[in-house]
Formats: C-alpha cells, structure tokens, sequence
C-alpha cells in the first residue's frame, strides 16, 4: 500500500463526497470517471458492487467507497480511507450550514438554491441509471451491436412482474433479481 494511491483515493472522494449531490446513485458517474483517470477497477466490478451496495444495508455510496479502497489498497485502512473522504465533505458542509441556516432559513435566495439544485440530482441519478442500463444490455459495456439479449429479456420480464404485483415490497423484488442473477450468472 502506497502512500501516492492513498493520497490519490482520499482526492478522488473527497470530491466525489463534495460533488455528488442525490445519495449513492449520483456517486456511480464518479466511479465511472475513476475506471477511466485511475483502473482501480472495471466496469463489470462496478456493476458488481452497485448489486452488492443495494442489497446490503447502509449507505450505497458508503459501502462503495468502502470496496473501492479495500480492493484497491488490500487493507481495511484503504476502505476506512476512502469511506471518511467521502463523507468529510457533507460532514464539513452539513456544519457549516448548520451554523448559518437559522439565519437564512426564510430567505428566498436559499430556497431557490436548493430549488436549483433539484434538476442537477436528477441529471446526476438519470446518467447513473443509463449507466448500469448500458452495461446491463450491452456485452462489451458500451453501446455497440454486441447485445445480451437475456438481460433485456429478464429486465422486461422484471418490469412487467413489477407492474402487475406493485404493492410487492422492494426487498422481496431485490432477492428475486439476486436469485435470477444467481441462476443465470449475471
């Protein structure tokens, strides 16, 4: 474990806790960015662990980061590394609004900063669905004429079952997509 690839995995989350605003889902355009600027992993590891993350309790951006720096480093202090530089940042500016919100809570520019702020998350958690969407249906992970044609046949089975059973609780959904994946080796 090098000190070069810890200092780099505590600047790749810290900006990726600064900038990825919308929960776990917004932090997957970031760890695309990290396959292309650093191969810490590939992209069929992060469809791996974007399973993994919504399956296991916790945070998903959190149980990432906390992969992400195990694997890459082999230690347990590389994922304590790269989980706390990602959430320092909405920890430092959590404190930081914090002491200045009760002043501004009524203010209509603060309102409409957050208001702002609303399209740029959903961008952020719609480039990260189209993501996994990609390198669901295509083999190679990039749009090309290489297409798996099971997984386009289970998601419509997937999303038909979902329509016709919507009260069925999402957990229950969950174990029977892992379940498939598990049959099918996906």
């Amino acid at each position: 474990m090098s000190l070069q690839l810890i200092f780099q995995l505590i600047i790749a989350f810290f900006k990726t806790g600064l900038f990825a605003l919308g929960g776990g889902l917004a932090t997957i355009p970031f760890l695309y960015e990290m396959i292309k600027d650093y191969g810490w992993f590939t992209k069929d590891m992060l469809m791996n662990m974007i399973a993994v993350s919504e399956s296991t309790p916790g945070p998903m951006g959190v149980n990432m980061a906390t992969y992400v720096g195990f694997h890459t480093t082999n230690s347990v202090i590389g994922g304590i590394v790269t989980t706390l530089s990602l959430v320092a940042p909405s920890i430092i500016i959590i404190c930081i609004v914090a002491h200045f919100l009760q002043k501004f809570k009524n203010s209509h520019w603060v309102q409409d900063a957050f208001y702002g702020l609303r399209p740029a998350v959903c961008a952020m958690i719609a480039s990260a669905g189209l993501g996994i969407l990609v390198v669901a249906v295509f083999n190679n992970g990039e749009i090309s004429w290489d297409i798996n044609f099971l997984n386009i046949i289970l998601l419509i089975v997937m999303y038909l079952f979902c329509r016709k059973f919507n009260k069925l609780h999402p957990i229950f959904i969950v174990c029977i997509c892992a379940c498939l994946g598990i049959v099918f080796q996906l």
